[in-house]
């Protein structure tokens, strides 16, 4: 019961965060209060007209987060949206109908998943043009496989439960049986693992634009940490600069992390 009760507040936790920085995201332009491309005078600390200073161009940083919200958000959820659908779609084919069809894609995804993600998410992003949808289709091409294998065993386990076997022999249609019975039972796994893939998302996205391979014309946590770093904020002992989007990525995933683990957890 204690564990229960842990776990629903851990969850009540992480949705909380999720609906703040959602509720960022969508009301940027009412809380910033500049323009973040705007410039003006260089280096300038925490003050009452700048909460988080600005950077070398004098550019607010608070601004700059605030409008980072929305690119960091966008790639995350969307990237987690196509993750969760392909392995969804292949988890059903492959764990309802067996044979052949599972055997080919379970061998797809054996190369994919020997395939390093990082590399090969770097090396797609550099050779894609620049931008969100670059970076989406990058980190869906390499993070769809551990969301396929979970719910593939879990699809094979529901097919060969009584009911199921029964709708076979009554000559029900297997759409029917997959959208009608299989689907309706994985969906809570399906939830919890999207959650999973937004964290991952976000934190792949944040490391790709620390790189410096995000789109510069978009202001994004990650692509705020990589100019900290680049004009020696650490030297400078700029923290207004560099700690905010370290902090605001960390919270940001420990909040989809609360809910995709705890909604596992529940659910087992």
């Amino acid at each position: 019961m204690k564990r229960k009760k842990k776990g629903n507040l851990a969850m009540k936790a992480g949705l909380l965060i999720i609906a703040f920085f959602l509720l960022v995201a969508i009301f940027a332009p009412v809380i910033a209060p500049y323009d973040p491309n705007e410039m003006s005078i260089g280096y300038l600390p925490p003050s009452k007209d700048h909460l988080l200073g600005t950077n070398d161009v004098g550019q607010d940083i608070f601004s700059e987060m605030v409008y980072g919200t929305r690119v960091s958000l966008y790639v995350g959820v969307f990237a987690a949206f196509i993750v969760t659908g392909v392995g969804t779609v292949l988890a059903l084919i492959s764990g309802y109908f067996g044979g052949m069809a599972d055997k080919i894609i379970t061998a797809i995804t054996n190369v994919a998943m020997a395939v390093p993600g990082l590399p090969l998410t770097v090396l797609l992003v550099a050779y894609l043009e620049p931008g969100k949808w670059s970076l989406i289709i990058a980190i869906s091409i390499t993070a769809w496989t551990g969301t396929l294998r979970i719910l593939r065993s879990r699809v094979q386990q529901i097919s060969e439960m009584p009911f199921i076997k029964i709708e076979r022999t009554l000559g029900v249609s297997p759409v029917v049986i997959l959208f009608k019975h299989i689907l309706p039972n994985v969906k809570d796994i399906i939830l919890t693992r999207g959650a999973l893939a937004v964290s991952s998302a976000m934190v792949t996205e944040a490391s790709l634009s620390f790189l410096g391979l995000g789109n510069i014309t978009e202001k994004s946590w990650g692509g705020v940490l990589h100019y900290a770093f680049f004009r020696n904020s650490i030297m400078k002992n700029q923290f207004w600069w560099y700690l905010p989007p370290i902090i605001c990525i960390c919270i940001a995933v420990l909040g989809f992390m609360l809910v995709g683990y705890y909604g596992q957890l529940k659910k087992g």
